[in-house]
């Protein structure tokens, strides 16, 4: 099976290198995640310069608007595609607009910047509990996203965004967890086990680059959500101010995985540092539930 990346140029300064769609072509020409709403078009324009004239299937690993929101247009261009999701993300593919509202809470410009999503007809969204497609193997892997599927096809692992983000950065690999609010580490920390538990094989991120063996990324993912956990706790003993910050600076000191930060741009540096808050977030808010119940 011939897989390849379509990257999603985008016009927010750090963000290239960030977006791809993964393209499969066995018979099937599968194109797994559709990107944000306002790069539609170049995502399609780069999959007709690729001599793609059919999509056959569109896997969405969630539906968070960075990964979802170029559906519309990208169905648009495709009549034949049907869009394999989560059984539970089709009532907001077809309105999308509390998942719209709760972007905006969420991301602020940035969601301006990715656009708001276009209505899906339920008539092009298979829900996955249905889904029969030969070779594909479907796996539930709440975490990042409440309705967060993995899909194996062809050998392969499409792992989304639950086993964190993963770059090449020069030669330096770069690993970074995703579990913004509201954030369930033991939840998480499943997920990855379920993937653990399947052969090794390649695995595709979402974001941006892939690895030849799954086991061993996965396993370095599982070991730094444990290690952002002792480190984020340790700081939250410490007091409520500047604890953002505090938990940054910290993460950065003492996580191998994020050496490859020091060599970034600084605009790319700039998203980075978004994300890695918006995750530490959700951390804090999980400490504060368990102190709670």
């Amino acid at each position: 099976m011939d897989v390849r990346s379509i990257e999603i140029k985008q016009d927010m300064p750090g963000f290239d290198s960030f977006f791809v769609s993964w393209v499969c072509q066995d018979g099937f020409n599968i194109v797994v995640d559709a990107g944000p709403a306002n790069t539609a078009d170049r995502l399609v324009e780069s999959l007709t310069a690729h001599g793609l004239e059919r999509v056959d299937y569109v896997f969405l690993t969630h539906i968070h608007i960075d990964h979802c929101g170029g559906l519309g247009g990208l169905l648009a261009h495709y009549p034949m595609a049907k869009v394999v999701c989560h059984d539970k993300a089709i009532t907001h593919m077809v309105d999308p607009s509390k998942l719209w509202n709760s972007s905006l809470k969420v991301l602020g410009e940035v969601a301006e910047a990715y656009g708001p999503p276009r209505p899906v007809s339920e008539e092009r969204l298979i829900p996955h509990s249905v889904c029969d497609l030969k070779d594909l193997t479907i796996i539930e892997t709440p975490g990042h996203a409440v309705h967060h599927l993995s899909f194996v096809y062809g050998h392969r692992l499409f792992a989304g965004e639950a086993g964190g983000n993963y770059f090449i950065v020069g030669d330096t690999e770069y690993l970074r967890p995703a579990t913004p609010p509201r954030f369930f580490f033991e939840v998480s920390l499943g997920s990855i086990d379920r993937l653990l538990s399947l052969e090794d094989q390649p695995i595709f991120f979402a974001h941006f680059d892939q690895a030849e063996g799954s086991h061993r990324v996965l396993q370095k993912s599982r070991e730094q959500l444990v290690l952002w956990k002792k480190i984020i706790y340790e700081q939250v003993r410490k007091g409520d101010q500047e604890l953002l910050e505090r938990c940054m600076e910290a993460l950065i000191g003492q996580d191998p995985n994020l050496k490859g930060i020091g060599k970034m741009d600084d605009d790319t540096v700039k998203r980075e540092k978004f994300f890695m808050a918006n995750t530490i977030r959700g951390f804090i808010g999980y400490f504060k539930e368990k102190d709670n119940e």
